[in-house]
Formats: C-alpha cells, sequence, structure tokens
C-alpha cells in the first residue's frame, strides 16, 4: 500500500539520495560511491534497549561497498531515511535504491533472488509472506530482546528466529469530512461510539435533490469497502477468521451474514449511500460527495497528495455497544526489511549490521509510523512527543491491546470479500448464497497456501473458551 510524504519530506529524502548516491535503478555490482572508513571509534553512544547496536566498529573492514535496496515505494519507504542514517556512521556503505512497481515487485523480486545477484536486502509486505520466506535470511538478534522491545513478535517466530517484525501498526478508523459535518449540525459531541449511533449520523449526512442522491452519509464503494472491515466487524462479535486449527477459513456464519445484512440495509433501507453513486468511494469522499468512509491509516496520504483541500478528521471504528469487544479490529504491520539469503556473506553480514541499526535506533520506526499514519511497535516510542501530533496516535493507542493480527493472509480472503459484497449489493444476490460461495472460493485457495493463522496468539483469546 502507498503512504505519503508531504512536498517538504520529498524535497528532504531527494537531497539524502542525492548525498548517499542512491539512485532508482542500477546493478548488484555497481562500483560503490562510498569512501574508506578508516575510524573505528566514532565517539558516538550505544543505541537502544534490550535490542542494542554499538556503532563504534567498522564495516567491511572499512571499504567502500554498496548494497542494493528494493522497495515498491522509494519516496515513502521509511528504510531510506534509516538507510541515509546508517551511511552518515558508516560512509563506506552506500546503497542503491530500486524501485519496482507494486504490481511486477512480488514477481520479478523472487526471480531475482534465486540467484546470487539479487538485492542484499529488500522491502517486505507481509501478505507475501509465503512468496518471499523462502529466500530470506533469519535475523541475527535474540527474539527474547526484540519481544522486550517490539510488540507482536511472537506471531512471527518461525523454528525459535525471525526473519522480519512489524515496526508500526496500522489499523482501520473512519474518515469524515468536517465541512459536511458541520452543514448536518453535527458537533463533536455526535462523534459515534457505536453502530446504532454511526447508522444516524450517516442518516443525517446523506443528502438528496429529489429522488437523486447528491452526497453520502457513508460510502461502501470500492476496493476498501467491506473486504477490509468485514474482519473487524466478526471480531468485535468474537467470532475468528480461521477455525481452531488456523488453516480453514470461518467465512460463511451468522455473525458474518448479520454483518452483511446491516450493511446492506444501510444502503437498501437508510439510503445513505447507492451503488450507482460511482465505483470509488476514495475519489467520492475527495471530491467531497461523501461524508465518511471506513480506512486504514494510508488513506491520510492519500488525501493530503491527492485531495489537499480537503479538511477532513478521524475517529475510531463503531462497536456493537458501549462494552470492550473482543477485539477492535484486525491489524496489520508494516512490515521491516528483509535480508537475501543467497547474496554474498559479505554483503550477509553488512546487511545483518544495518538492521540491528534500524531496530536499535528510532528513526526507522518513526519515519514508517509517520509515513504510513500507524502506531509505532517499539514499545519506547509509544509515548514520544514528535509521533503523537499525528491524529491517528491517540485513537489507536488506547485499543492496541485489543487489535488482533491473524498472521500474514493470502490475499484471497480480502479479495473473495469484495466479490461477495459485489455479488450482495450490485448482483443481488441472497447473502446467504454469496456468504456460502465466498467460503468455498477461500477455502479452496488456502489449500494451495499452506495457510496458518496465528489468532490462537492474540492475548485475550481466552475470552472465547
Amino acid at each position: 500500500m502507498a503512504g505519503y510524504l508531504t512536498l517538504r519530506k520529498t524535497a528532504a529524502i531527494l537531497a539524502a539520495l542525492a548525498l548517499m548516491g542512491l539512485s532508482a535503478c542500477g546493478s548488484s555490482d555497481q562500483q560503490s560511491k562510498g569512501v574508506t572508513d578508516t575510524k573505528a571509534d566514532k565517539g558516538l553512544d550505544v543505541l537502544g534497549d534490550a535490542v542494542q547496536y554499538d556503532p563504534n566498529h567498522l564495516v567491511n573492514e572499512g571499504k567502500p561497498i554498496t548494497l542494493q535496496y528494493y522497495t515498491w515505494m522509494p519516496d515513502t519507504d521509511g528504510a531510506v531515511d534509516a538507510l541515509n542514517e546508517y551511511t552518515k556512521i558508516h560512509p563506506n556503505v552506500t546503497f542503491d535504491i530500486v524501485n519496482v512497481a507494486w504490481a511486477d515487485y512480488f514477481t520479478k523480486l523472487p526471480m531475482l533472488l534465486k540467484g546470487k545477484n539479487g538485492p542484499a536486502i529488500f522491502s517486505i509486505h507481509n501478505s507475501y509472506d509465503k512468496v518471499l520466506k523462502p529466500y530470506l535470511a533469519a535475523y541475527d538478534i535474540d527474539v527474547a530482546d526484540l519481544e522486550k522491545d517490539y510488540v507482536g513478535v511472537s506471531a512471527h517466530v518461525d523454528g525459535g528466529k525471525v526473519y522480519y517484525i512489524d515496526a508500526a501498526i496500522n489499523t482501520g478508523n473512519i474518515f469524515y469530512n468536517k465541512t459536511l459535518w458541520a452543514e448536518a449540525g453535527l458537533t463533536d459531541e455526535d462523534i459515534p461510539t457505536t453502530w446504532d449511533e454511526f447508522r444516524d449520523v450517516a442518516i443525517k449526512l446523506t443528502k438528496r435533490d429529489g429522488d437523486t442522491l447528491t452526497q453520502c452519509g457513508y460510502n461502501m464503494n470500492g476496493d476498501a469497502g467491506y473486504s477490509s472491515l468485514f474482519e473487524g466487524l466478526n471480531y468485535q462479535k468474537g467470532k475468528l477468521l480461521f477455525d481452531e486449527k488456523g488453516t480453514d477459513v470461518n467465512f460463511a456464519n451468522q455473525t458474518t451474514e448479520e454483518n452483511l445484512q446491516w450493511l446492506s440495509d444501510l444502503y437498501a433501507k437508510d439510503k445513505v449511500c447507492s451503488v450507482d453513486f460511482g465505483i470509488d468511494g476514495d475519489k467520492s469522499f475527495g471530491n467531497g460527495q461523501t461524508a465518511m468512509v471506513y480506512r486504514w491509516g494510508y488513506f491520510e496520504g492519500d488525501l493530503t497528495t491527492k485531495y489537499p483541500n480537503i479538511e477532513y478528521g478521524i475517529f475510531p471504528t463503531p462497536t456493537p455497544s458501549d462494552d470492550v469487544p473482543f477485539a477492535y479490529d484486525r491489524y496489520n504491520g508494516e512490515s521491516t526489511i528483509g535480508i537475501n539469503k543467497n547474496t554474498s556473506q559479505q554483503k550477509q553480514e553488512i546487511a545483518q549490521d544495518i538492521v540491528r541499526f534500524m531496530l536499535a535506533d528510532d528513526t526507522y520506526v518513526k519515519t514508517v509510523s509517520k509515513n504510513m499514519n500507524s502506531f509505532p511497535a517499539k514499545n519506547s516510542l509509544n509515548n514520544d512527543s514528535e509521533l503523537k501530533q499525528m491524529a491517528i496516535f491517540d485513537l489507536v493507542k488506547p485499543r492496541v491491546d485489543r487489535l488482533i493480527w491473524p498472521g500474514p493472509m493470502p490475499a484471497t480472503i480480502e479479495n473473495t470479500a469484495k466479490v461477495v459484497q459485489q455479488n450482495i449489493f450490485n448482483n443481488g444476490m441472497s447473502i446467504s448464497d454469496a456468504v456460502i460461495d465466498g467460503q468455498e472460493k477461500m477455502a479452496s485457495d488456502l489449500k494451495k497456501s499452506n495457510f496458518k493463522s496465528v489468532e490462537a496468539q492474540y492475548a485475550h483469546i481466552d475470552e472465547l473458551k
């Protein structure tokens, strides 16, 4: 998912790229642009808490070397800032940033990683865990130390080792148009905390000119309409996405049908929006034609870059009642970088040093959190004064303990959920039939993936027993 940077931030990164000799493309045997480093003792303090990094040493014996870093988001990737900081400490190490479009990234990268000339380090998205895992080198960092410094580490442990963890935590919230909110006579006191209150507010925010809908109170059209929301709705009512074994999907159930009926009624009965009101809820919100959407943190970046004139606010996703639910929503981590196990031993050693620096220092996690509008997974940053300036910070912080991660889910779960919504909203299929079809499709695809959920590791899982 693409995040964002302000123009000022983008300019800063471009300057950093120029300083470091980074490029948009290159080959792994490119001649290094670094300088020889002869100063082992940098006079710098040791970084970190449990995971520590002592910068007072030479890397690659101080000899110049360039490592490739592959990413699909060079302008927003928090690793770029961290690599810049690393080069300031170790000027003999420079980085060749290679930008590969998201659409091609997880096809091209694995092909390169099979050989010896692939990038030494690269960006990871956990939904492609099975694609990249065969090429990842385990972090040379004690897992117990990682667990002291970061949340959610245990869910990433594989055979006693980790190959990446979460740098930041992203989850869903409700974005609302402040101008339309005020026009409807609503104030901060009207921010809904339950779904019934949300429904009432959505109705008030809906406008018509005669029989023609001119403004959606709440818009579910587009990729993020139901496919991301359904997981949170089910979790709130204590319904897991997978069975006890963690291998079979649990989509066809009464809770799913109840939630879909409620969402369908918003359109069919309450008429807060319509499938005919455009196909892109993001664009509709950005153009001021929709009052509320459910989106994850990345959406704030899209609004900043594409729709800078929209005055918007964010509030936490409502719950069925004022009682604390089993879980507020699903979360997904912004993954830390991967190390290529097939690159040279020389570059693997440097890559391990880079990862330790990134996890001990704060630059990486803070930049990822800001760029992706996410909550830091590093415990020491839970009260960081700079990160607290983000609107999302105080919304997510009280809920972190009750956000659940099912694991690096195969894309079929959300992709199929989109089809289920379309079958109900657009094609007139009954909710029961659409859910059964969705269950069969998800189950069939999961059998090919060897996926196993980590829902059982959720801190409050015993509440279901």
